[in-house]
């Protein structure tokens, strides 16, 4: 959660610095500067110039990027901020999702266990189905797009 508004991850996507399509590949910069503070960190970047992305830093400048959350506090919030009421279309993206929770570069290289998140790991075991990433060019091919199987909050459904 951030600042009360959040919900349950139902999908990410791992990026490994030594892959092509990690903002890490080429080394540290201004832009991905948190993604080398270390695990525990938020990595938030503009994406296409429009939107923010919000991440949590892993180990080794290793990034996972959170693409939608099933929305469970909040949802009043998130539907102001994104104009919409739907819960299913609240954060079923990485863009929508940072938008609906108030994510901005304000946020970049925050730890992810002070305020203003709250992380709460699930202690119920999910159905997981893996797949490749999407929405980008660089090695998309990768299995390391992972979301809860069956959900309706999903950016988009997994290939069968």
């Amino acid at each position: 959660m951030v600042d009360g508004v959040g919900g349950i991850i139902v999908e990410t996507e791992a990026y490994h610095p030594e892959d092509a399509a990690s903002h890490a590949f080429i080394g540290q910069t201004p832009r991905n500067r948190a993604m080398f503070a270390g695990p525990g960190h938020v990595y938030v970047y503009r994406s296409y110039g429009i939107h923010w992305c919000f991440n949590f830093v892993c180990a080794d400048a290793s990034a996972v990027l959170v693409r939608a959350i099933e929305p469970t506090a909040g949802l009043a919030e998130m539907a102001e901020r994104r104009g919409l009421a739907d819960p299913r279309k609240l954060c079923s993206g990485p863009g929508k999702l940072a938008q609906a929770l108030g994510i901005s570069d304000r946020h970049d290289g925050l730890r992810l266990d002070s305020t203003p998140f709250r992380f709460t790991p699930s202690t119920d075991p999910l159905p997981v189905v893996i797949g490749p990433r999407i929405g980008i060019s660089k090695a998309a091919e990768l299995p390391w797009r992972f979301g809860v199987a069956g959900s309706a909050f999903l950016s988009r459904n997994f290939p069968t």
